[in-house]
């Protein structure tokens, strides 16, 4: 494992050699076996310098848990289950107690306590939690189902909380579904989608960090340089950024559900009106978007994507495109395959 490194100093009784003096914690990454699966996972301790080398570690009740905590949710990382911090951030946007959100799941009083703190759920609870984290709805029906345990008093609070949630989430969640719905025909990877599954929260941090470099960021814009990151991506890395799938269009490469991409909420879109009077959908940076779900390489797959068409107008980067060996072997309304993306012409010139 790696070597430890200094977290601080502090001094207090050391339970090795029954004195108080200056001790140092630590913190190393270490490996634990939980359900046959190897995990690793962060873990502090504290050394005593009096003490025989092979005797002087040692840790706190509270640290043991903490570390205890910390494998279990590398363990959850690894399973795709959500860690004990997602769960509490569910509670917590909901503004329930530990026993009113296991009581409205139907589960036992203590089930979420345990969750937060020590036991790993299994698949099916798992998903129930995703189910009202997603949907807000979902959990109203949870309130219906489960009302008799819970006082009318109580029930009118819950309620009250879970519809001010819907009302702040409402019309981005309506809005996915609407554009999620529209990718029903590619929920599996495949050559259409560059073995990726459509990545709403991804999609979104991906627009916004090509507004923040691009200030003339307008939809026609936009939707090639998608295209152009998407396959790029797919060109590095063996499979595509966002899991979009785009047609052959008069306009270069358009993506399905392109109409509700734009509708997304946490996208900053403003119609503007162009010298011409026409109007048009300009793409701004969106203010609390999330770049740390982008890896290092995709960020430097887009910054790749906006040196080259940053300054590239509309009808530029569309004529650039229609050279494309993708595009002049795909016909109108075809699908383009990713398989044709490895031929795209360098974007570092």
């Amino acid at each position: 494992m790696d070597a430890a490194v200094l977290v601080r100093k502090v001094h207090m009784m050391c339970p090795l050699c029954d004195k108080v003096h200056e001790i140092e914690e630590r913190m190393r990454t270490a490996a634990m076996v939980i359900k046959g699966e190897e995990v690793l996972y962060e873990e502090r301790f504290f050394i005593c310098g009096y003490a025989n080398e092979d005797e002087n570690e040692f840790e706190t009740g509270s640290m043991t848990n903490e570390n205890l905590l910390n494998a279990r949710n590398a363990y959850r990382r690894k399973m795709g289950l959500l860690t004990s911090q997602e769960i509490i951030g569910i509670r917590e946007g909901y503004g329930l107690s530990q026993i009113d959100l296991a009581r409205l799941l139907g589960w036992g009083e203590a089930t979420i306590s345990r969750y937060e703190s020590k036991a790993i759920q299994d698949e099916a609870y798992d998903t129930m939690l995703r189910f009202i984290r997603d949907n807000p709805l979902q959990a109203l029906e949870f309130l219906k189902k489960h009302k008799d345990r819970f006082s009318t008093s109580k029930q009118e609070e819950i309620r009250t909380r879970i519809v001010e949630k819907l009302d702040s989430y409402g019309r981005e969640f309506l809005t996915r579904q609407t554009f999620e719905g529209e990718y029903a025909d590619f929920d599996v990877p495949s050559d259409s989608n560059g073995y990726t599954v459509l990545d709403i929260d991804k999609l979104e941090a991906v627009i916004s960090y090509l507004a923040e470099a691009m200030s003339n960021l307008y939809k026609v814009k936009l939707m090639k340089s998608l295209w152009y990151s998407d396959a790029l991506a797919y060109q590095r890395m063996g499979k595509a950024m966002t899991g979009l799938v785009y047609r052959h269009a008069t306009m270069g490469a358009l993506p399905v559900g392109h109409y509700s991409l734009m509708n997304l909420e946490n996208l900053n879109v403003k119609e503007e009106i162009s010298p011409g009077y026409d109007s048009m959908l300009h793409v701004y940076p969106s203010k609390h978007a999330d770049y740390s779900i982008l890896s290092s390489e995709e960020k430097a797959i887009l910054d790749t994507v906006t040196r080259k068409f940053r300054d590239f107008k509309a009808a530029e980067i569309v004529n650039y495109m229609h050279e494309e060996k993708a595009y002049r072997e795909t016909s109108n309304g075809e699908i383009i395959p990713f398989s044709l993306a490895k031929e795209i012409r360098g974007l570092d010139s």
